[in-house]
Parts: structure tokens; sequence; C-alpha cells
């Protein structure tokens, strides 16, 4: 295993997170703190409480998987995609590093900028509500298994994308909406019983119920349902990049 070059390309990827130190972290915070201002006001003042849990505390964990989703597949997309859109990347194909190496620095520099916002967020947040962490431990694998997933879902799209355009698409036109959709703000518990099940078709769900759950107890789907959900999430993702090495995809051509 070559640590140095793993070393290398991660500390390399965290260095962009300095350089844009404005767009990586206090863009989200600001961004967090309006939906509090705007949610907690406008919606808060008519919805007390959900599941026994202030509605100001229950919107928390969505906030931070809304931001964390976001994050990583931005970071885990460009990092890989900027290489090819210089053709740097066949320097770093050339060179003696495994695919597990390449692949284990920019996730895992992704992953790392991911957490780090998570985290700032959690923090942003318990200015303006009490928060409490019911299962500290299952909150934790929850944050890490999304952050990493999710960096290689950004990955995947990062060597799937051939321009900008491509880029964008699914980190601003498809994550959101399903973010949104995926009981961030609400129980599905609220929705009438045909919307309720179209939501359990929505994967994000399980992600946002399962990391509230490690918070406050409440759930809108089992936990443990979550979190295989999030590990099969994760095995796909593998898979395809591991595909995408082997083959070759455009990586070589």
């Amino acid at each position: 295993m070559n640590f140095e070059a793993m070393k290398s390309i991660y500390l390399f990827e965290m260095a962009r997170t300095r350089r844009t130190l404005l767009q990586s972290v206090i863009s989200p915070v600001i961004s967090t703190s309006l939906y509090f201002i705007v949610f907690g006001t406008a919606i808060g003042s008519r919805i007390q409480e959900v599941g026994g849990v202030s509605y100001g505390a229950f919107i928390t964990p969505g906030l931070i998987m809304l931001t964390l989703l976001t994050q990583c597949i931005s970071n885990g997309s460009f990092g890989i995609y900027f290489p090819k859109f210089t053709g740097t990347v066949y320097e770093i194909l050339s060179a003696p590093v495994s695919m597990t190496e390449i692949v284990a620095g920019y996730v895992g520099a992704a992953a790392t900028k991911g957490l780090m916002i998570g985290t700032i967020i959690l923090i942003t947040a318990s200015f303006f509500v009490d928060i409490t962490i019911a299962h500290p431990f299952m909150m934790i694998l929850f944050f890490v298994l999304t952050a990493v997933s999710f960096s290689l879902f950004g990955f995947i799209i990062g060597i799937w994308a051939s321009n900008f355009e491509q880029l964008n698409l699914i980190p601003m036109l498809v994550v959101p909406p399903l973010t949104f959709l995926g009981g961030s703000f609400y129980s599905i518990d609220m929705l009438p019983p045909f919307w309720q099940t179209v939501s359990h078709f929505n994967p994000v769900l399980y992600l946002i119920s399962g990391f509230r759950w490690s918070f406050y107890e409440i759930a809108d789907v089992n936990p443990i349902i979550s979190l295989a959900m999030i590990t099969l999430f994760l095995a796909v993702c593998l898979g395809v990049v591991g595909w995408m090495f082997k083959t070759g995809y455009r990586l070589r051509n």
C-alpha cells in the first residue's frame, strides 16, 4: 500500500478547502442559519413539536444531511473531474498508484470536508435550538457512512461527467429535491397514505430517518433498515468505481 501517494492526493485536495474557505465553509453556515431563521419563524410558530421534539430541533438532522450530501457529492465529483479536465489524470493513472490508493485519497478528502462542514452545521444549530444525541455511536456511524458513500457517488459523477453542466446536474437538480422530499422538514406521518408510500421509494428518507433516530429516537423508518440501505448504497458505489477503473470508462479516452 502506497501511503505516501494517498497522503499526497489527500493533502492536495484538502488544501483546496483553504483556498476556497468562503465557498466551502462560510456559505453553508450562512445558509443553515437562514434555514433556522426562516423555517423556525414561519413554520415553527405553527408546528410547536414533532414527535415530542421542538420543530427547530427536529429539522436539525435533516439540515445536516442536506449539507452533507451536497458537499460530499460536489467535492467528490470536482476532485476527480478537474484532473480529467486539465489532463493531469493521465499522470495519476500512469504513476505506481493503485485504484484503491487513488480512490482513498480523493474520496477520503471529500468525506473529510463533508464531515467538517456537517460538524460546523451541528455546532451552528446548537446556538438556535437545544440538541440532544441519544445514541452518539450510531450518530457517528450514520454520519461517516453517509459522507463516504456520497463522496464515492460524487467520484462516480466526476468520472462520468464530460462537461461542467453534467458535473452539476445531480448535485444541483436531483439531490436537493430528494432531500427536501425525504423528511428533512417534516415527518412522513403527516402525509396522506399514498404519499407516505411514495416517500418510501426515496432513498434519502432512510438516511435522514436513521440519522434523526440517533438524536431523538424518533424515526419514519426502522433504523436497522436505514443502516442496511446506506451500507448497500456504499457497496454499490464501490462496485461501480471498481468497474470504472477496470474498464477505463471515461478515464483512458
